[in-house]
């Protein structure tokens, strides 16, 4: 083990010297659970264990009877995970890596105990206990020694084989529950509490190859954070836990109790779309488009992107609109563009939707579901886009009676994650929340979309006879007419008339707002006379607050950076991708443009006549409940008259 600056570099030969009890380990030995449930004990079929080589199955009905069970407790990962390919004769290339994994994994763990013991007076104590002359004052402290051992072998091992699996993960997902069988007593029972509870794993969600690699992570999952928990209020581990270990073929790093996550993005099977294909929402495309190309600007060494340090970021965003006006075909464009510029750059990108399935019946799993989604799209290792469809269904009103506690978890969740006190962006990813009804969402939940996409669909003739092209395909001989297709959706052309149709507000209630305050001070062409517009605004619509002004002022800043980043630096990883931070940085600051009055007026009313429109939605819908409640109300009183007239 040599000493490079503060890190301890794991050699080859000291991991390479474990590989034989890392072998045994998974071959097979047995162990009868302690702190888990003894129920929860798998039973695994097989053979024995003994023995090294696979064994070739017959595929002939008849031939081959119930293979010997195993002893009770027994755990043989090898079989285990040999078993999981619907009875092929030979192991995969899936299950041998698995297999090379958690062995490595295993060796590793190890290797770091006996540097722990080395480091502190263990390797001493164990000599000494092994010759019968440990003093009986130095008792106390080698069972604490041992415990010590025993967590840090147990963290390295889940945190080590978590790395280096992360490349087999797929699409797959397993609820394995929290690890029980988390041993202290030293590092030799550790390993084994940790495969045991791996081995129950795979026999209770590892039906398949997907499903098993999975549930092996999920479990390593459960086990950093069961080991972290319990190291919380251990003692004697400054030695493992203010160490950093290298072990350099692996590129892994090991600090301590800190998770060293492998960047790996997601297997996307969505069908992409290409720009042209979104007909209409020429804002919400382009934001689109634009929020793509920023988010590749991401720095991997310094972990910022230039856009986020300069105040042109979106973190968050809200695509609203009607049923059948886009909002699918929008997400399916932006991950369709994110993922190729990644695959260009050779970057990791990960894509997740939050769904309505990930609300559960049961208390705290909802705002567990809704942690895990933020946590793998923040992290900073990856190109991250993360969406919630139909948010108004998934995330409750608070005070709302009609939301269930998994949806009020989940609002929770949402807004401490989006503009909370620990939020940092990075600008490595974006979330984006899409409804059908955003007068439904929470008000300070929805007020935390920093930007908002009106997905209105197609409005022109032109927009109609593009999408009906567009739908129909090439497989037929319909002459096209007059008309050039696709023209009406060049994108900077479009975009400019929808900008400029904000110059005024659009919805009639804060048309009234804009005209009055005019009327009263003049055009509003100063900050002052800006200031007191949003002071008339806010008069109007009290939800109009201090955050509001941030998502107004964050969207100027973003019209700032309305500029395309050249398609040739995204075909082109030298030209932009891969330069240095500060250069990135100096190239995109030469093409920032000025802020103007007109910019910022738009952008005011771009914003109130969504707030606007959401409060006339909100207000028109519980009058009509309102109304129907009272027509019930007369229904009822008609019919209880007429039966007490009729008795």
């Amino acid at each position: 083990m040599s000493v490079a600056g503060d890190l301890m570099e794991l050699s080859e030969a000291e991991i390479a010297a474990h590989y034989g009890t890392a072998l045994a380990l998974l071959e097979g030995f047995e162990h009868a659970p302690r702190l888990a449930r003894s129920d929860a004990a798998p039973t695994a079929e097989g053979s024995s264990g003994l023995g090294t080589r696979r064994r070739f199955r017959s595929t002939t009905p008849g031939l081959v009877g119930r293979a010997t069970g195993h002893a009770a407790g027994g755990v043989h990962l090898i079989e285990r995970i040999e078993g999981a390919d619907g009875g092929d004769a030979l192991m995969s290339v899936t299950q041998a890596a698995v297999l090379q994994g958690l062995r490595r994994a295993l060796a590793i763990a190890l290797t770091v105990g006996d540097g722990f013991a080395r480091a502190t007076d263990l390797a001493r104590m164990k000599r000494e206990n092994l010759e019968g002359r440990l003093a009986a004052g130095d008792r106390t402290a080698f069972a604490e020694l041992l415990s010590a051992e025993a967590l840090a072998a147990g963290f390295t091992f889940a945190n080590a084989a978590a790395f280096l699996l992360a490349g087999q993960a797929g699409e797959a997902q397993a609820d394995v529950g929290a690890a029980e069988e988390v041993l202290t007593e030293n590092a030799d029972l550790a390993l084994k509490g940790a495969l045991w509870e791996i081995d129950r794993a795979i026999a209770a969600h590892g039906a398949d190859e997907p499903r098993m690699v999975a549930a092996i992570l999920a479990m390593l999952e459960a086990l950093m954070e069961a080991f972290r928990l319990k190291a919380a209020h251990a003692p004697r581990l400054a030695a493992f836990d203010g160490a950093r270990w290298r072990v350099e073929a692996d590129d892994l790093t090991l600090a301590g109790f800190q998770p060293s996550a492998r960047a790996r993005g997601s297997v996307l099977t969505m069908q992409f779309k290409k720009p042209h294909e979104v007909v209409g929402n020429h804002i919400a495309k382009h934001q689109a488009m634009r929020l793509a190309k920023m988010l590749m600007a991401y720095d991997f060494e310094r972990k910022v992107n230039p856009f986020a340090e300069m105040g042109g970021f979106i973190f968050t965003f809200m695509g609203d609109g009607k049923p059948g006006t886009g909002k699918t075909t929008l997400i399916q464009m932006m991950a369709g563009l994110l993922h190729g510029y990644c695959q260009t750059a050779g970057y990791p990108f990960r894509y997740q939707n939050f769904s309505i399935d990930q609300i559960d019946s049961y208390q705290g799993k909802s705002g567990q579901n809704a942690k895990a989604f933020i946590d793998n799209v923040l992290d900073p290792n990856v190109i991250g886009f993360g969406t919630i469809d139909d948010i108004d269904q998934i995330a409750g009103k608070r005070g709302d009676r009609q939301s269930s506690a998994g949806q009020q978890e989940v609002t929770a969740v949402f807004m401490e994650a989006f503009s909370g006190a620990n939020t940092v962006v990075r600008g490595n990813c974006t979330f984006g929340m899409f409804s059908n009804y955003p007068e439904n969402v929470d008000d300070a939940l929805r007020q935390r979309a920093g930007a908002r996409f009106l997905v209105d669909g197609p409005q022109s003739r032109e927009d109609y006879i593009d999408i009906l092209a567009l739908l129909l395909g090439k497989r037929h001989d319909i002459p096209l007419g007059d008309h050039d297709l696709f023209a009406a959706q060049e994108i900077r052309r479009a975009v400019e008339r929808s900008f400029e149709a904000h110059a005024r507000p659009q919805e009639a209630g804060l048309l009234a707002v804009w005209e009055r305050t005019e009327r009263e001070i003049g055009r509003l062409d100063t900050i002052a006379k800006m200031g007191a517009y949003l002071k008339a605004i806010q008069q109007a619509d009290p939800r109009f607050t201090g955050r509001s002004i941030k998502n107004i002022t964050d969207a100027v800043k973003v019209r700032a950076m309305d500029f395309e980043l050249p398609d040739d630096w995204m075909d082109d990883p030298d030209l932009f991708l891969r330069k240095p931070y500060e250069d990135k940085m100096k190239m995109i600051e030469d093409m920032r443009r000025p802020i103007t009055v007109d910019m910022v007026l738009q952008e005011i009313n771009r914003y109130a006549d969504s707030e606007f429109r959401y409060a006339d939605k909100s207000d028109e819908i519980a009058i009509e409940a309102m109304v129907r409640d009272f027509g019930r109300q007369e229904e009822a009183r008609r019919r209880y008259a007429e039966g007490k007239a009729g008795a």
